[in-house]
């Protein structure tokens, strides 16, 4: 069963939160962070993001997390982030065009990852793996909140629906003109207790995002229990919990740098060798995904490639009899083009290899494709959720960066420390 914790959290002054509330760490590059920090300076990158305040040391110089760590600390040193009084739990919703996202952010355990009860779907990539190891370290907190699913059996989500009905929230930032973030506190023990009651016989969860941040909590845990420096909070992490049927999934892009030492004809020779390949068009760049040919929409592979200014889509029927695993669109990229025309044989190392998350619209592919950064993209898309839960509980790993998940979450509006 599924262990969640009561914790004392550290907050935005509720006035500063809209300045204070951040996009999450891995979703900008360094360029993007150091001008979301130009322009705003309490911006919660400052600490999620250290590395944009330093551009003339590497990413992963000590002193990158020494200020990280230095700036949490004077955010709380000037009371523009407090921590509350007694250990709590957070309701997180979201409101956005169409659709409302709820979640309960509570703490979670680190047993509960290693023992499988914390189901994962993908591996971690080591570079940002050891990122985040080392930032939480630093920090002494986790900076931002692990995204979970669990199978809503018993009402869950109405419950946290009706916990807030009469509450006003103690952070509400508007974003990007149609999204809205609010965050509540739960404090009444009344109501913990019901929280806790009803996760309790929950026998999973399945982390949608953050595998990275998890491991990560795993890590420093470990780390800290070796080296005499361990806490209770040591042993747990933050998360927020969503109804599976209560997310959305876009595909997840992935970009290289070069063709493997072939022409551009000569890489869409091959491609034609083992995908039947039509020219698209003219694409809607602003979408997140380029929707099937009508025939191919169901019973086939459909890969969007973008190459030398143009989009193709890459289809092939799907192989009956294949696991779930290998049957992914992600799968037969890898096993298809990635391995065997561009050489790229560790998707989670190859510095050649990149991704980029499938809530950008095409246009950003088109950008880095065209600028010469990256010689050739592929859109993907979007998995079932039931797939990914399925592949879970079948103990599978799914290649990573397979799923971005929506909604996603803000930085800095909830944190948990490990003292």
């Amino acid at each position: 069963m599924v262990h969640i914790f009561r914790f004392a959290g550290v907050r935005p002054r509720e006035s500063e939160a809209p300045r204070i509330a951040a996009v999450p760490y891995d979703v900008v590059t360094t360029e993007e962070a150091a001008a979301c920090i130009h322009d705003n300076g309490l911006s919660f990158l400052r600490i999620s993001r250290p590395d944009a305040l330093l551009p003339d040391l590497p990413p992963t110089d000590d002193e990158v997390y020494r200020t990280g760590s230095r700036n949490f600390q004077e955010f709380l040193a000037k009371g523009l982030m407090v921590r509350d009084g007694e250990p709590s739990m957070y309701i997180y919703r979201v409101s956005a065009p169409g659709q409302t996202y709820i979640g309960l952010c509570c703490g979670l355990d680190v047993q509960d990852y290693e023992k499988e009860v914390i189901r994962r779907h993908e591996l971690t990539r080591y570079d940002k793996e050891e990122d985040r190891t080392r930032h939480i370290d630093a920090v002494n907190a986790h900076t931002g909140p692990v995204v979970l699913l669990y199978r809503d059996a018993n009402g869950g989500q109405a419950c946290l629906e009706a916990l807030i009905a009469d509450m006003v929230p103690v952070a509400e930032v508007a974003w990007e003109g149609d999204t809205l973030h609010q965050v509540f506190h739960i404090s009444d023990p009344a109501a913990l207790s019901r929280l806790e009651a009803l996760f309790d016989p929950v026998e999973r969860l399945y982390i949608a995002d953050g595998h990275h941040r998890a491991k990560s909590a795993v890590n420093v845990s470990k780390k800290r229990k070796e080296e005499g420096r361990w806490c209770g909070e040591c042993d747990h992490f933050m998360g927020v919990l969503f109804a599976h049927d209560g997310v959305k999934i876009h595909g997840y892009s992935r970009l290289v740098t070069d063709l493997g030492g072939y022409a551009p004809w000569a890489f869409m020779a091959r491609v034609r060798d083992r995908f039947e390949v039509r020219p698209c068009g003219k694409v809607d760049a602003c979408g997140f995904h380029i929707p099937p040919i009508p025939e191919h929409a169901r019973g086939y592979h459909v890969i969007h490639m973008y190459l030398a200014g143009e989009w193709y889509e890459c289809s092939r029927p799907v192989s009956p009899g294949e696991g779930p695993i290998e049957n992914l669109d992600v799968s037969v990229l890898q096993r298809e083009v990635l391995t065997p025309l561009l050489f790229i044989t560790d998707p989670r190392g190859d510095p050649r290899l990149q991704y980029l998350g499938g809530a950008r619209p095409l246009a950003d592919l088109e950008e880095m494709v065209d600028q010469g950064e990256y010689e050739v993209a592929f859109a993907m898309q979007p998995v079932k959720v039931e797939t990914v839960l399925e592949i879970a509980d079948k103990g599978g790993i799914m290649p990573p960066k397979s799923t971005w998940f929506e909604p996603k979450l803000l930085s800095g509006l909830v944190v948990h420390t490990l003292d």
